[in-house]
């Protein structure tokens, strides 16, 4: 499977990064990077930084530093530090895995070149799909799927995480993603309604670093900081794998129940963010979805056996 991985690392795009390293069923062909959970700078930074110590060939390409809905947001210090990976230290990185070139620009030459057979694994805002579709909007139908971590839909309760009605990625460019959505390519929308069922706790972390070596160890350490958010916020003895369950869903996509139709995000106002979805079975309805190409959504997970799968595939 190849695959483009597009992210804003994170501590939990660390995590689906060491997971997509250690999969011998995927060629990951690059790693994009854009604004999130820090600056673009940072983000890039993080990239490499990941890359090297993951020991990865793919290359990174920086990608959009703005979002496309023109609004700056505050960084999520409280979330990932003021590195972005938990305050962990990070040395110099090598920058001779940075390419040359614009994200938006790399997608559209790497589909293009591998017409119907690219995955696309997005885990940040939704900003350089946007933009290569803006600049080549056939990309679209040669792209093989788009699985994103985005959204919330309010099954088991979830709504958002930046606000009550949305999730940190759509709400960080709401504009990118619903230009996303409307596009005729595949897109499968790994949200907040099955995230939260993969709980990393304390003693899950310890096994994985005594099992999986010094990365694990790693991950471990860069989870002591996002701990203490989801103890703080959540009451959780944890942290929550967020962006690791897009990896899951493209190689196992049997262990989610989904649901198919339309998608619309909210584009400004009180609920800027929120994902919408209108289900096929339903008949009739407002034109906002009409004409929009039918997407799938995660509504349920096997969670231990992601968890399971995670752990294995690591310490591999």
């Amino acid at each position: 499977m190849k695959v483009i991985f597009d992210t804003d690392p994170g501590i939990d795009d660390a995590m689906a990064l060491l997971y997509l390293s250690k999969l011998p069923q995927i060629e990951l062909l690059g790693i994009t990077t854009v604004v999130g959970n820090a600056s673009l700078d940072t983000t890039t930074r993080n990239a490499l930084f990941l890359r090297q110590k993951f020991g990865i060939s793919a290359p990174v390409v920086r990608g959009a530093g703005k979002t496309l809905d023109g609004v700056e947001k505050a960084e999520p210090v409280i979330v990932h530090g003021l590195n972005g990976l938990g305050e962990i230290e990070i040395p110099d990185v090598d920058q001779s895995g940075l390419a040359d070139g614009e994200a938006s620009q790399f997608i559209i030459d790497t589909v293009r070149a591998h017409p119907g057979e690219v995955t696309i694994i997005a885990v940040g805002r939704m900003t350089n799909l946007a933009l290569a579709l803006r600049a080549d909007p056939e990309v679209a139908r040669l792209t093989k799927q788009v699985i994103i971590m985005g959204g919330a839909f309010g099954y088991q309760g979830r709504s958002g995480n930046i606000t009550p009605a949305a999730e940190a990625n759509i709400h960080g460019d709401p504009v990118a993603a619903d230009e996303i959505f409307a596009a005729e390519w595949p897109v499968v929308v790994v949200g907040l309604d099955v995230t939260h069922d993969i709980i990393l706790d304390t003693d899950y972390l310890a096994a994985l670093s005594r099992d999986a070596g010094e990365n694990a160890e790693l991950l471990r350490q860069m989870c002591d900081h996002y701990a203490r958010f989801y103890k703080e916020i959540m009451g959780l003895s944890g942290v929550v794998g967020h962006d690791l369950l897009a990896v899951t869903y493209a190689l196992h996509p049997e262990w989610f129940e989904t649901r198919r139709g339309p998608i619309v995000v909210v584009r400004d106002g009180i609920a800027v963010g929120q994902t919408i979805q209108m289900p096929v079975e339903r008949k009739g309805g407002h034109p906002a979805w009409a004409g929009r190409p039918v997407q799938t959504i995660c509504t349920a997970v096997e969670g231990d056996k992601v968890l399971a799968h995670f752990r294995d595939t690591v310490a591999g």
